[in-house]
């Protein structure tokens, strides 16, 4: 596809994400939505990006063109679209955000009536129209049928609440001090309201934005500035979200962050521990450890691995029927809760867990162990399709009889081969990888 990307279409803003590109996605989105309307209202909210005035109005003056009447509700999370669009009854929400990107950037991404992250077969029918002339100029209209538009400011509480109801109703956040870094983003409201409302002493980073500072040395990206705060405090925990607040990443009460990998161990035990995790399987993606791996099957709970990217995370939810998932990135999806990654129910899910348990974010958020793992690029000179090359099935049985997980896949913008290796025993590990690089030197040079 031109336009769309993993995530929705994103770009630089003014550059590649102009207003004229922003307004006839909109109209080409609004022609494809038409065809199932229910309600002829489609939401649009947005990040503290400057660039999101910019493309909101282009967006909003395509959806009118179209027929469309539009519900803007202004900067909000990610999760927070998916949740309002099914709970208002919208035919479609759109999220204007490049999520963890630095403020120059920005993103369209799509929500259907359900709250659902597009299909790759939607998002190429929306491309389709927009590169046809005729189809976008026959849905045009005028007199009557021209769509409106309307700010609603006061849809921050349906979200709150929601976030709230997603809280075990008989605990209570009153014992606890927490830091948190809105990364100057979407969420710079929401997140401190709603644990404050729990009972919790929130001390609030980075909640200050300006149009430029989102995700600028703070947040997810970079949770230095929380840990040291974490320390400063004396908190029993640190959260940070990235821009659009589908990203958590967290600190604990020593002041150090803990890995995706580990969260993602400790909430899923934490939920089969209440019964509560569907089938006792979980979704991660392929870069996850194997200590991920190992400790589910020690714990009777089955690891299904997906490619790269929270989109990818749900759709193998959805196809098992399952309700948890999530990226070591710090992507965790609550299907009981959320349709996509949401930082503030994972965040809220992680203190659930710490007093029902009773311990320390340090005691009880490294569950297991992660293997050492190693990871090269290797220059090449040619790429053949790996199955056939002479002698890689076995090299790959080889690497499973030794206990050693194998990511191997070319980069899709370079002449390079990545190799990441995972095991208990780094010299073998690193012997292996030795022999690895030599086969991949020899065989594609």
């Amino acid at each position: 596809m031109q336009l769309f990307g993993t995530d929705g279409v994103r770009g630089k803003a003014g550059e590649k994400l102009t207003a004229m590109l922003s307004m006839r996605l909109a109209m080409a989105a609004g022609i494809y939505f038409r065809k199932n309307s229910k309600t002829n209202k489609i939401l649009v909210g947005k990040d503290t990006r400057r660039s999101g005035y910019m493309i909101e109005n282009a967006l909003v003056s395509g959806l009118t063109a179209v027929g469309y009447n539009v519900i803007q509700i202004g900067p909000m999370p990610t999760p927070a679209i998916a949740f309002l669009t099914a709970d208002m009854r919208c035919d479609a929400g759109i999220m204007i955000s490049a999520s963890h990107n630095p403020y120059y950037d920005n993103g369209i991404k799509f929500f259907n009536h359900n709250g659902d992250k597009l299909q790759e077969c939607d998002e190429e029918a929306i491309e389709q129209i927009y590169f046809n002339e005729e189809i976008i100029e026959e849905n045009q209209k005028t007199d009557q049928d021209i769509g409106a538009s309307k700010r609603i400011d006061d849809v921050i509480g349906r979200y709150i609440v929601h976030l709230k109801n997603s809280f075990p109703k008989d605990l209570t956040l009153n014992n606890l001090r927490i830091v948190i870094d809105t990364a100057n983003g979407a969420a710079y409201k929401v997140a401190p309201t709603v644990f404050s409302e729990l009972g919790a002493e929130v001390i609030v980073i980075n909640d200050k934005p300006n149009g430029f500072n989102i995700n600028y040395k703070c947040g997810a990206m970079h949770p230095e500035e929380l840990a040291a705060n974490v320390k400063k405090y004396r908190a029993d925990i640190g959260f940070a979200l990235d821009g659009d607040a589908d990203r958590l990443v967290v600190v604990d009460e020593k002041g150090e962050i803990v890995d995706g990998d580990h969260l993602l161990g400790a909430l899923a035990t934490f939920l089969d521990s209440q019964e509560k995790l569907q089938k006792r399987t979980m979704v991660a993606t392929v870069m996850s450890n194997k200590g991920l791996e190992d400790y589910l099957q020690s714990c009777d709970i089955s690891l299904v691995r997906c490619s790269v990217g929270d989109k990818y995370v749900l759709d193998e939810m959805k196809k098992r029927g399952l309700n948890f998932g999530g990226e070591q990135s710090g992507h965790v999806v609550f299907g009981d809760y959320a349709k996509t990654g949401d930082g503030i129910a994972t965040a809220l899910q992680i203190t659930a867990l710490m007093l029902k348990s009773n311990k320390k974010a340090s005691e009880i958020l490294r569950p297991f162990t992660l293997y050492p793992s190693r990871l090269e690029n290797i220059a090449i000179k040619r790429k053949i399709p790996l199955e056939e090359i002479e002698g890689y099935e076995k090299l790959q049985e080889e690497l499973k009889q030794k206990g050693l997980r194998s990511l191997i896949r070319y980069s899709g913008t370079e002449n390079k081969l990545r190799i990441l290796l995972e095991g208990k025993d780094r010299k073998l590990l690193d012997k292996a990888m030795e022999e690895l690089i030599a086969f991949f030197q020899h065989e594609l040079a």
